[in-house]
């Protein structure tokens, strides 16, 4: 049956029965039952929202009434937090909830998105006070030529400096908070600033390149258009190639190596007149990671960027969350289609030669099929020689010098 508004209390009760025995049964993430109940979830909390409206608990109180009234112990949320040491912090209002922890706790505990969003790494400091400008990576921000040299700058004058930098990016504080809301796997309470710092860098290169880029229309993004820019990976010069098309597409992408003390890959967003920008840091030397990390970026612009959403990921961490599950997907199928892939030599019987086979037959770069290999046996020691190393920033000269 089509879910729909609720609008009376007997399909409320009649969605709060649904939603139960959907959860007696445990379906499988991205599962069509896994899909109805997230959307029933949904509906059901629309309505109790308008129709008992009550104040937001505090989130952290919130999962300690839970765990109180479960008997649940701290190590009994491992699975939720993934470990010890970040359900101390968690707890403690040390570290901030993900949106994977968030999802977790949700269906694990039964705790609504709402009232946890309220500790989540989304919710922005709610006064100014609450901004350390001190924590901004001032040295290594000038050493880059972010901003003015700090050395025999006065304190109070270099605070300037870094506000202004980040109000010309358009992240200036709107009621004290950072106007862009992180998603993706690579921030952390200490690289929080790190993060925007860069961030707000990406924003003003792209606003220097948008006139040599062309209107963006999203009806231009496909799965087509994925699997034709994956293969222009076959190309020696296929990563210029590339950010070339995706600037006749209306896509601004930046090469900017990441700050000191983050583990950044790439980022995906647009900016306040809605031109879609990709920031690439070239974390790792090689043409796998280039692609992949590329097409993920795009799949984000695609699919779920939006408004004031900012993806920023770091792309070894694991994640259960659905928008970075799908960017990963769709970025897979492009290059190999997981059909072909179960069916070919390169799968069954890995070797030098049937990777390159197969690469030839879907007309990309066997470094992309040699690195599937890879993350799916977990051994990365396998077929090393093949990933393009040391074939991608030496066609970004800026991104060394930014290095040196």
């Amino acid at each position: 049956m089509e879910a729909k508004i609720i609008r009376t209390e007997e399909q409320y009760t009649a969605y709060l029965d649904e939603v139960q025995a959907l959860i007696s049964e445990s379906p499988t993430l991205n599962s069509e039952k896994s899909e109805r109940l997230e959307l029933l979830t949904v509906l059901l909390e629309s309505y109790e929202n308008s129709k008992y409206p009550v104040e937001s608990p505090d989130p952290i109180d919130a999962i300690l009434f839970r765990m109180n009234e479960k008997g649940l112990k701290q190590a009994d949320l491992i699975p939720y937090f993934g470990t010890s040491s970040r359900v101390s912090e968690v707890l403690n209002r040390k570290r901030p909830l993900t949106v994977q922890m968030i999802r977790a706790l949700t269906i694990g505990l039964g705790i609504s998105a709402e009232t946890l969003v309220g500790a989540s790494l989304t919710a922005p400091p709610n006064n100014k006070k609450s901004v350390d400008w001190s924590k901004f990576p001032i040295k290594e921000m000038s050493r880059r030529g972010w901003i003015s040299k700090a050395g025999k700058i006065a304190k109070n004058n270099i605070e300037d400096l870094v506000k202004g930098f980040i109000s010309d990016a358009g992240l200036e504080f709107g009621a004290a908070s950072f106007r862009k809301t992180f998603y993706g796997e690579a921030e952390t309470p200490t690289s929080r600033y790190a993060l925007y710092a860069w961030l707000a860098r990406v924003i003003q290169k792209a606003r220097e390149k948008k006139s040599s880029t062309s209107k963006f229309n999203p009806d231009d993004l496909s799965s087509s258009y994925l699997k034709e820019l994956a293969q222009l990976s076959r190309f020696d010069t296929g990563p210029l190639l590339a950010i070339e098309q995706l600037e006749k597409t209306g896509i601004v992408v930046i090469i900017e190596p990441a700050l000191k003390g983050t583990l950044l890959d790439g980022a995906a967003l647009k900016d306040a007149d809605g031109t879609p920008i990709i920031g690439l840091t070239l974390r790792y030397d090689r043409l796998d990671h280039f692609w992949f990390t590329l097409l993920h970026e795009i799949a984000h612009i695609w699919k779920h960027v939006d408004g004031n959403e900012a993806f920023l990921d770091d792309l070894d961490s694991s994640s259960e969350d659905r928008k970075e599950a799908e960017a990963n997907r769709l970025a897979t199928e492009a290059f190999i289609p997981r059909v072909q892939w179960r069916r070919s030599d390169a799968y069954t019987a890995p070797s030098k030669d049937s990777i390159e086979r197969f690469a030839k037959d879907l007309k990309i770069h066997p470094a992309l099929v040699a690195g599937r290999l890879r993350k799916e046996s977990g051994n990365y020691s396998l077929f090393s020689d093949m990933l393009g190393q040391n074939q991608v920033r030496q066609l970004f000269p800026s991104s060394q010098e930014c290095e040196a």
